[in-house]
């Protein structure tokens, strides 16, 4: 597993926390979107908006470009590596520990 900051991944996490922040990176992994668009299926302001899109930029997990005076935003699943790497350490080690409840659970019936 490579080591990142905690920060950085409390930013990520932070990120997948908030219901609205995780439907617009599904709406994302359809492709490319204009922050408009993005709000749109959202009952918000372009402003809250705007501040669920930093902070997934902020966490890495999406990239804005401008475009004259849209912005266009566009997913980076490399920022969910950070995640998944931290997930996938503790998963193993749940798994050996629920391994051992078994064979005891098993071995004193």
């Amino acid at each position: 597993m490579v080591r990142q900051s905690r920060s950085d991944l409390d930013d990520v996490f932070t990120a997948l926390a908030d219901p609205t922040r995780r439907a617009i990176l599904a709406r994302l992994t359809q492709g490319d979107a204009y922050v408009g668009e993005l709000g749109a299926s959202h009952d918000m302001s372009l402003a809250a908006v705007s501040r669920h899109l930093h902070v997934l930029a902020a966490a890495g997990l999406m990239t804005r470009s401008k475009e004259g005076r849209k912005i266009r935003c566009s997913l980076n699943a490399d920022g969910l590596d950070q995640a998944y790497g931290w997930m996938t350490h503790y998963r193993g080690l749940w798994n050996q520990k629920l391994a051992s409840l078994g064979a005891f659970l098993e071995g004193g019936q």
